[in-house]
């Protein structure tokens, strides 16, 4: 039984002072108006409304009961309008999780998202490592490589795009890499997700090629190879949003450029529901849009076969 329809229903009896009235009002039969007031009656085990062939009266309990049903309807109403707004506008809470290179670019477009969304709040949580959405209580996350929980959304929305660079010093001392067989007798950073990290993907007209390094330091956050590089220590694979500025400045300098760094899908991650919050669906969707904005990390149509 719906519950807050039947106490409608008894309260629309009551105004009325008939069912006919009230099937009326409510433009549904008699026999079903009867049939909801008489379900309610049952569930609170108490009879609300005497009835002859003419009228309906309120019993002592139904004039008890009266005043909280309107109450409740008039609660139940503002529940639903508040739900309402929700879902028209993005009100609320985030949490949105980022690797390193695209949390801080992120950092840099949220102001833009807040200011066109006054009810919206963002936290944005910089992890190297894929959290547990529910168990961190992670409404978004942002994540390079393959998702293989059914359990969540994955939408591939764009790829990475790593460029490997040095910094000047580091080429003055110990020259430039001509080849990628070079590589593995060069010094080089990084980045360690997992395990020892000793093999770097480049893409070559045979397709994908794994290179083997020698990773003098190692670094489980992407901020840290970033400054390793710029100090001049060796060479590192970094993603273009962090190594673009450099380059462009001559703060770094891109080795290799026809040795183009193999490319992963980038996911926006979420929980499977049937109904996703405004909330959510505002931030997903930006997220999406600013992907969208940088060619260098398109879709490539491999990563959707």
């Amino acid at each position: 039984m719906d519950l807050v329809s039947a106490i409608k229903t008894f309260v629309k009896v009551a105004q009325c002072g008939s069912f006919s009235a009230a099937a009326q009002a409510l433009n549904r039969t008699q026999p079903a108006v009867s049939r909801q007031v008489s379900a309610l009656e049952s569930h609170l085990d108490m009879r609300l409304l005497n009835r002859s062939t003419s009228q309906v009266a309120l019993t002592e309990e139904g004039l008890m009961l009266l005043p909280l049903a309107t109450e409740l309807l008039s609660c139940a109403e503002s529940l639903l309008e508040a739900t309402r707004h929700r879902n028209q506008e993005a009100v609320g809470h985030v949490r949105l999780a980022a690797p390193a290179p695209f949390g801080l670019h992120l950092s840099t477009h949220l102001g833009r998202l807040l200011s066109q969304h006054p009810g919206l709040s963002v936290e944005l949580l910089i992890q190297e490592q894929s959290p547990d959405l529910i168990g961190d209580g992670i409404d978004i996350e942002v994540r390079a490589g393959v998702v293989s929980d059914s359990d969540l959304i994955a939408r591939c929305v764009g790829s990475t795009s790593g460029l490997l660079v040095a910094a000047p010093a580091y080429l003055a001392r110990m020259g430039a890499p001509t080849s990628l067989e070079e590589l593995g007798r060069h010094e080089c950073i990084t980045h360690r997700r997992g395990g020892y990290d000793s093999t770097w993907w480049f893409m070559t007209k045979q397709g994908p090629l794994a290179v083997p390094i020698h990773a003098r330091l190692q670094a489980n956050n992407a901020e840290a190879v970033h400054r390793a590089v710029l100090n001049g220590f060796g060479i590192a694979m970094l993603s273009h949003l962090t190594a673009g500025p450099d380059i462009g400045s001559g703060r770094l300098v891109q080795l290799l450029p026809e040795y183009p760094a193999r490319r992963f899908p980038i996911h926006v991650v979420y929980h499977a529901r049937q109904h996703v919050p405004k909330r959510i669906r505002t931030v997903v969707d930006f997220v999406i849009g600013l992907l969208g904005d940088d060619p260098a990390m398109a879709v490539d149509d491999w990563l959707l076969s």
